[in-house]
């Protein structure tokens, strides 16, 4: 898809990936709806790209308010293309720790927001993309979602991140298939560990063995190359229902 006065959603899209995406694409020549629940930050961010951004405050759990998003989206910018799905919470807890058991509720909150609510947004901006104007090629749309390596080699503690992101992955090919007869085309980033302001905070007790479990380049990965790989897979006509490793040929040890 040319992105030249194209329309992205990005949910998460006031800091760390989803704020690097929204600048790469707004260079490529988009125009991007930043989505997120902290509005200073959604707003600043809009503020600092100019005419081809805005901001909404929305809850991706929620589908009112996503419906809602997806409105001003259409009445700012009167048109989607992209939606990519960036916003997401995780953090350790034991299936089985000193206090006991894993609270159940934070499993579900996990889940809720990182799985229901990356289908929640895919599954409402697919409607209103199925409206589009095909291209040469017959397409109308490009969905990216964000999963991690957790999905696949997850480590102590990540037992509800990881079902959350390993149901990411698992549900991509199959809502490729679903939405091939509407030419929309879905695809998942799996990142490794990422230079983000939340991992910028963590002490070198913690960032060190990461980037030591990193094979190459032996650092962090940088913001700009999700975004980077974001811009190629909305440019690549032909790659679908695919998810992605970015993240330096790392594999997580199990603490």
């Amino acid at each position: 898809m040319e992105l030249t006065n194209k329309v992205a959603l990005i949910t998460g899209g006031a800091s760390g990936l989803g704020l690097a995406t929204a600048e790469t694409l707004i260079e490529s020549g988009a125009k991007v709806m930043i989505l997120d629940l902290n509005e200073d930050n959604a707003k600043a961010a809009a503020e600092s790209f100019g005419e081809n951004a805005c901001y909404v405050v929305a809850n991706v759990t929620e589908e009112e308010s996503v419906q809602k998003a997806i409105e001003e989206t259409l009445n700012k910018f009167d048109g989607l293309h992209i939606v990519v799905n960036c916003a997401g919470i995780g953090s350790a807890s034991k299936t089985v720790g000193k206090n006991g058991a894993h609270p159940l509720d934070y499993f579900k909150t996990v889940v809720d927001i990182n799985l229901n609510g990356t289908f929640n947004v895919l599954r409402l901006a697919a409607v209103e993309m199925g409206n589009n104007e095909p291209s040469k090629d017959g397409e109308c749309g490009v969905i990216i979602n964000t999963a991690s390596v957790a999905a696949f080699d997850g480590q102590v503690g990540q037992a509800a991140y990881s079902a959350s992101k390993g149901g990411v992955v698992g549900m991509t090919l199959p809502i490729a298939r679903d939405l091939a007869r509407m030419g929309i085309r879905i695809n998942t980033i799996a990142p490794g560990i990422f230079d983000t302001p939340l991992m910028g905070m963590a002490p070198d007790s913690i960032r060190n063995p990461l980037i030591e479990m990193t094979q190459f380049p032996k650092r962090l990965g940088l913001p700009s190359e999700y975004a980077s790989l974001v811009k190629h897979i909305v440019e690549n006509a032909f790659l679908n229902g695919e998810t992605i490793r970015l993240d330096g040929a790392i594999r997580m040890q199990p603490k």
